[in-house]
């Protein structure tokens, strides 16, 4: 089995929960995260990415093997408390696993730093385009 399955299969799950799917927020947690909104899932996706952070720390500070192995453990379910929020927020835009996946596959290969400065200097070619439109001359 390959690790996008996982993937695949728990988002189906959400969309399954989704309250226009028949998803019910009295039993489900993640039919009531999307009953309440993007604010609702949001707040938790933030909330884990801080813990995914602090995790990361304390493993970065820790020694001897038990501690070792607590932290690294710690920072997976913390990791994968992050990916299921995310998940949430995917499906309530209608996006998928799938879409990140392909992202991911498209710049792979791509300098990191290359891409940024690419990322950037297309962005600033929009805002100077969106100026450049509402720029009234003699204003």
């Amino acid at each position: 089995m390959r690790d996008t399955d996982t993937l695949t299969r728990l988002a189906g799950v959400i969309e399954t929960r989704k309250p226009s799917a028949g998803g019910d927020p009295s039993t489900s947690y993640v039919a009531r995260l999307l009953d309440k909104g993007p604010d609702s899932f949001l707040k938790k996706v933030g909330e884990e990415a801080t813990e995914v952070v602090l995790a990361a720390k304390d493993l970065q500070a820790a020694s001897g093997d038990e501690a070792l192995a607590r932290c690294r453990q710690n920072l997976v379910g913390e990791m994968a408390d992050l990916w299921f929020h995310s998940l949430i927020a995917l499906a309530y835009y209608d996006l998928t696993p799938a879409a990140v996946l392909a992202e991911l596959a498209r710049r792979e290969g791509l300098s990191g730093l290359e891409e940024k400065a690419l990322r950037k200097a297309t962005q600033r070619a929009t805002d100077d385009a969106v100026q450049a439109s509402t720029h009234k001359p003699g204003a």
